[in-house]
C-alpha cells in the first residue's frame, strides 16, 4: 500500500498547463492576425488615397496643358493685333505727314494768290491778242476759199469739155475694138483651120496608135513614147516620132501667114506618184524637163524657137482621176497644142 501511494505521489497532472499554453498561443495568433488585418486596412486606405491623389494630379495636368494652349493662342492673337496696330500707326503717321504738307501748301498758296491773279490778267490779254490774229487769218482764208471756188468752176468747165472729148474718143475706141475683135476672130478661125490641117496631116503621118491620140484641140503622146520611166532624155524611137512632127511643122510654118501670132505649146504631165530623185526633186521638175527636151529637139529640126513654148504641169492636170496603173499610164503624157501667142 505504501508503494502504491508513492507512485501516485510521483505522477504529475500536465494537462491543465498544456491547455493554458495552447490557449495563450491561440490568443497570440489571434492578436497577430488582428494586427495584420488592421495594418492591411490602413495600407488599403493609404493606397486608395494615393490613387485618388494621382487622378487629381492628372486632371490638374490636363487643365494646365489646356491653359497653356490657350495662352499660346492668345499670344499669337496678341502678336497679330500688335502687327496690325503697328501698320495702322505707320499709315496714320503717313497720313499726318500728307495733311501737314497740304496745310503748308495751302499757306503758301494764300500767300501767292495775288501774284497768280496778275498772271491770269496777263494771260487774258494775250488770249485777246491771239483771238484778233485768228480773226484776221479767218478773213484771209475766206478770201482764199473764194478764189479756189472760182478756179474750181473753171476746172469743171474744162472737165465737161474733156468728158465730151472722152465720150467721142470712147466711141471711136469701141468701134476700133469691135473691128479688132472681128479681125482677131477671123485670125482665130484661120488659125483653127491651120490647126485642123496640122492635126490631120500629123494623124496621117503617125497613123492609128493607142499611145498617140487627139483630145480636144491637143495631140496627146504617152510619155513612154519619148522617155524611160523617171527620165527626161529622149529615146531614139521618140526622136523618130518627133522627126515626123517636125516635118509637118516645117510645112505648116511656111503656110501660116506671118501676121498670125501662133506657137506650138509642149506640155509635160506626170502621174500622181511622187518621184523625189536627186535629179528631179518633184514631178514639177520632171514634167518641165521633158517638155523642154521635146522643144529643144524640135529646134534642132529647124522649128523656129519663137514658135515653141515648153510648160510643165506635174501631176496637177490629170486626164483620169483614178488611182490604178491604167490611170497612171494615161496621165503620164506629152501634149502638143497649136494656139495663139
Amino acid at each position: 500500500m505504501a508503494l502504491a501511494r508513492s507512485r501516485r505521489e510521483r505522477s504529475i497532472d500536465y494537462w491543465p498547463g498544456f491547455v493554458d499554453a495552447l490557449s495563450t498561443l491561440i490568443l497570440g495568433i489571434i492578436f497577430l492576425l488582428t494586427v495584420f488585418a488592421v495594418m492591411q486596412f490602413f495600407l488599403t486606405q493609404e493606397m486608395s488615397g494615393k490613387d485618388t491623389a494621382l487622378t487629381r494630379l492628372n486632371a490638374q495636368i490636363a487643365q494646365l496643358t489646356e491653359l497653356l494652349s490657350l495662352e499660346k493662342t492668345g499670344k499669337a492673337n496678341l502678336e497679330g493685333l500688335l502687327s496690325t496696330f503697328r501698320s495702322n500707326l505707320t499709315a496714320a503717321e503717313a497720313e499726318r505727314d500728307r495733311y501737314k504738307g497740304i496745310a503748308e501748301g495751302a499757306g503758301a498758296g494764300a500767300a501767292n494768290a495775288q501774284g497768280r491773279a496778275g498772271e491770269l490778267s496777263t494771260q487774258l490779254e494775250s488770249e485777246k491778242q491771239l483771238t484778233a490774229r485768228a480773226l484776221a487769218q479767218v478773213e484771209l482764208l475766206n478770201q482764199q476759199i473764194a478764189a479756189l471756188r472760182r478756179q474750181l468752176a473753171a476746172l469743171e468747165d474744162a472737165l465737161d469739155v474733156s468728158e465730151k472729148r472722152d465720150r467721142e474718143s470712147q466711141s471711136r475706141i469701141t468701134d476700133l475694138g469691135q473691128r479688132l475683135n472681128t479681125a482677131l476672130a477671123q485670125r482665130v478661125q484661120e488659125l483653127s483651120r491651120y490647126r485642123s490641117d496640122f492635126f490631120g496631116r500629123l494623124r496621117t503621118i503617125l497613123g492609128e496608135r493607142p499611145d498617140i491620140r487627139v483630145v480636144g484641140d491637143r495631140f496627146v503622146f504617152q510619155s513612154e513614147v519619148f522617155f524611160d520611166a523617171g527620165q527626161a532624155v529622149l529615146k531614139p524611137e521618140g526622136r523618130a516620132e518627133l522627126d515626123k512632127l517636125a516635118t509637118v511643122m516645117a510645112e505648116l510654118t511656111k503656110q501660116i501667114p506671118s501676121d498670125i501670132g501662133w506657137v506650138l505649146r509642149v506640155d509635160g504631165h506626170t502621174d500622181v506618184r511622187p518621184i523625189q530623185s536627186a535629179q528631179f526633186p518633184s514631178n514639177w521638175e520632171l514634167s518641165s524637163a521633158r517638155a523642154i527636151a521635146v522643144v529643144q529637139y524640135l529646134m534642132t529640126r529647124g522649128i523656129p524657137p519663137q514658135r515653141l513654148v515648153a510648160a510643165g504641169f506635174g501631176e496637177f492636170q490629170p486626164l483620169d482621176p483614178e488611182r490604178n496603173d491604167d490611170a497612171y499610164r494615161r496621165n503620164r503624157r506629152i501634149e502638143l497644142k497649136l494656139t495663139e501667142r
